[in-house]
């Protein structure tokens, strides 16, 4: 069966090889074993579901809490020849009756379905009416409530399934499980240790940047100025401030898109089929956007301000360069956004332990905007997981003078052990910077001989060099909202004087690809057929394939099969009209 898997990969998709772990996953699912599969976002999960589909006998059932995704899937699938369809909230009731009769009467190999509506009779009697040969549980860290984005509608989904007297095979896959949530995956779904596949957390093709202590408007203008015409998506935390961006862009002539839970649906829904159809640039959207894209064109992700949680800012990151393509996910970092999430929090439904955890999740977030070690590094260790420095992250380019802070730092440290290591960063910076604060009276901080040591340092910098010096792990924050700073064995060899520290200390806004002629033609030229066919431009082809087009430049059918992404369904569509551009541009180099 796996013989059979490799020749539809190549067929149908394109490709002579799967990706790093993709055929282990296909390998057990084929033998019937029920599989976890933990991949970064654009690593090829959905190739893991969709070939056992075509090779099984039955029907598979996708299970997405994303609508959006759905269509996107089903467009994809139908451009490459694939019967599938989606049963949602979007349809008439005579729609879903049509759908529901057909997928029984075996026409569809791949039937999405929102979690949700796993559990209505309608899918029951599908069930019932027709061989199911494998579920696939995409967003899988939606099942453990130590995810990031759990839904009791997910935890009833496995209830659902462990209760079924016929069990199709199970495969859940999802791109952000730390250890604690991959663990109470397999438990729900009764998923054997030895079938999760951890295809580890590293994205190469991201460049990780943090840009802070500079102007955030103008480091965005200039940014976008430069990467004029590239593909991307700017994150913000509140809907105001998406308007704000949205008006800020716009008054500077830079065609933009907004989305957002204030706006009406249908307005949604317009702005996001603009940004797939490529007729905006630029997306400005709260983190609601872009769950449901399968856009691979992506080449940058900002968020203005700082998300919730490593987890949310892996995948919202993720979303940029899901084709393979040099990437850019940029955190603009400004400390005082945290007051935002903290708020978040603080009116949230959690209970206490959860609200704990959130705030402990939160500060290992600000923690990357302080660290200076390889930003992939620090979110790869976030994930239970370990990789060598990446190479091509803000902190890995740095090339700063670094400066030798030991003795700034021993005032600290000295700072917080004379404070009995009970109190938070805000106290300890208004004791070094000789604040007058009544509180510090109170508790006779004025008569420390560490009260006032950094008198002639800006609060500001001092409490940026307490987050540093938190994020490097000489300190250590407490749980809960209002953490309490404590000494860490590393900090102590610095109060001893047996190490030393060092810190660096604006960045500028850099161009991301490189002009090329053919390229932007043949972008020009899927446009074109993407509004034929009415289908986002990356449906047809993904810049990467394009690429490859204008790199090896094929003449014949033959050589344009060779094309990584080019299948045989495609060459037939589309083949044509590449390659009379590729001729030209050939005579004409």
């Amino acid at each position: 069966m796996l013989t059979r898997a490799y020749q539809l990969l190549h067929e149908i998709y394109g490709f002579n090889e799967f990706r790093h772990g993709q055929s282990e996953v296909i390998e057990k699912i084929l033998n019937g074993q029920d599989a976890l599969a933990i991949m970064p976002t654009g690593g090829g999960k959905s190739l893991c579901y969709q070939i056992p589909a075509l090779v099984f006998d039955g029907v598979t059932i996708v299970i997405s809490p994303l609508i959006s995704l759905m269509k996107d899937q089903v467009d994809a699938l139908t451009e490459l020849g694939i019967s599938a369809t989606y049963l949602n909230s979007t349809l008439s009731s005579v729609e879903m009756n049509e759908r529901l009769k057909d997928a029984s009467n075996g026409k569809y190999k791949l039937v999405y379905v929102a979690p949700e509506r796993f559990q209505t009779e309608e899918i029951y009697y599908l069930m019932k009416s027709v061989k199911i040969s494998m579920i696939a549980i995409d967003e899988a860290h939606c099942i453990s409530q130590w995810g990031h984005d759990f839904r009791p509608s997910y935890l009833s989904l496995c209830e659902t399934i462990q209760r079924s007297v016929y069990r199709p095979t199970i495969l859940a896959l999802t791109a952000t499980a730390t250890p604690l949530v991959s663990d109470d995956i397999l438990e729900l779904l009764g998923i054997e240790e030895k079938n999760r596949v951890n295809t580890g957390f590293v994205r190469d093709n991201l460049a990780f940047q943090v840009v802070k202590g500079q102007e955030r408007n103008r480091y965005l203008l200039d940014y976008l100025t430069i990467n004029k015409g590239q593909s991307g998506i700017i994150y913000a935390s509140t809907r105001k401030e998406v308007e704000r961006i949205y008006e800020l862009l716009t008054s500077h002539h830079i065609l933009a898109g907004k989305y957002h839970g204030g706006m009406k649906e249908e307005e949604r829904s317009d702005w996001q089929e603009k940004f797939l159809y490529d007729e905006v640039a630029v997306m400005v959207a709260t983190n609601a956007f872009g769950m449901g894209i399968d856009k691979s064109n992506v080449r940058f992700v900002i968020h203005y301000q700082i998300p919730k949680n490593i987890e949310a800012y892996y995948q919202e990151a993720g979303r940029a360069g899901r084709d393979g393509l040099p990437s850019d996910a940029i955190l603009l970092f400004s400390p005082q956004d945290m007051q935002i999430q903290h708020y978040f929090i603080e009116q949230s439904a959690m209970d206490e332990e959860h609200k704990k955890m959130e705030y402990a999740k939160l500060r290992e977030m600000a923690q990357y905007g302080s660290t200076q070690m390889c930003l992939q590094c620090y979110i790869v260790h976030y994930f239970g997981d370990q990789c060598e420095e990446c190479g091509q992250c803000s902190n890995c380019l740095d090339e700063r003078e670094a400066i030798d802070i030991t003795i700034e730092t021993q005032k600290v440290l000295s700072c917080v052990k004379r404070m009995g290591e009970t109190f938070g960063k805000s106290m300890v910076m208004k004791v070094l910077t000789g604040s007058k604060d009544q509180k510090i009276k109170q508790w006779n901080f004025d008569q420390l001989s560490t009260y006032g040591l950094m008198k002639g340092t800006a609060q500001k910098e001092v409490t940026q060099l307490i987050d540093y010096l938190t994020a490097e792990k000489y300190l250590a924050p407490t749980d809960g909202q209002y953490p309490l700073l404590k000494l860490t064995e590393k900090g102590v060899t610095i109060l001893k004087g047996e190490s030393s520290v060092t810190r660096k200390q604006a960045q500028q806004a850099h161009k991301l690809a490189i002009d090329d002629v053919l390229f932007d033609r043949l972008r020009e030229i899927r446009k074109e057929l993407a509004s034929v066919q009415k289908v986002p431009p990356y449906v047809i082809f993904s810049d990467e394939t394009l690429k490859q087009m204008c790199q090896f430049l094929p003449q014949t059918e033959n050589e344009l099969l060779k094309i990584k992404g080019v299948g045989e369904n495609k060459l037939e569509k589309y083949g044509a009209v590449f390659l009379e551009e590729l001729k030209n541009s050939k005579v004409t180099s």
